[in-house]
């Protein structure tokens, strides 16, 4: 099930003395972060107005609505910024991670269970799939369209062709 609210960074820790944040990003790029006019805690419960953002050395500083001193900001360090689902314009073939994970993962061909996909890794050319098998073994595979034939996210699945060697209990 897709989540309504999801995870876009934290506050690690002030900026300033005028009760500005700094945010770790938790999203293909800090910039994106600075497009938003609100932003929720707790999971989507409680929002947040952001007044204005800018990036600074990869992190974003932001200033909060209501939050102005250091001592306010000091009270958020650590919180988890949430962004509501319906504030995002997705591409096609393009997924958020949160909604890859869990997936299960079969050979479009025979049908087998390669497992699940656990953790997803950005590495600038393409994403890797990592897919734990039920015996914990992780299998990384390249998130490409060669590989990758199909992706249902509300039906929880992922087919897979792999490439040759990819999985070396086969053959």
């Amino acid at each position: 099930m897709k989540k309504q609210y999801l995870e876009i960074g934290q506050i690690v820790t002030t900026h300033g003395i005028a009760g500005e944040v700094r945010v770790k990003p938790w999203c293909d790029t800090p910039d994106l972060l600075c497009e938003f006019e609100r932003l929720f805690f707790d999971s989507g419960k409680k929002e947040v107005i952001i007044e204005r953002a800018r990036v600074h050395k990869n992190v974003v500083v932001m200033k909060l609505e209501g939050v102005n001193t250091m001592d306010d900001a000091v009270k958020l360090r650590n919180r988890i910024l949430y962004a509501a689902r319906d504030d995002f314009e997705l591409d096609e073939d393009t997924y958020f991670v949160q909604d890859l994970l869990g997936l299960q993962v079969f050979d479009v061909d025979s049908g087998k269970c390669y497992g699940e996909i656990c953790d997803v890794t950005q590495t600038g050319a393409n994403d890797v799939y990592h897919i734990k098998d039920k015996d914990g073994k992780i299998v990384l595979i390249p998130a490409i369209a060669d590989v990758v034939q199909e992706t249902d996210i509300d039906g929880g699945r992922m087919t897979i062709r792999p490439l040759k060697g990819l999985f070396d209990d086969e053959n």
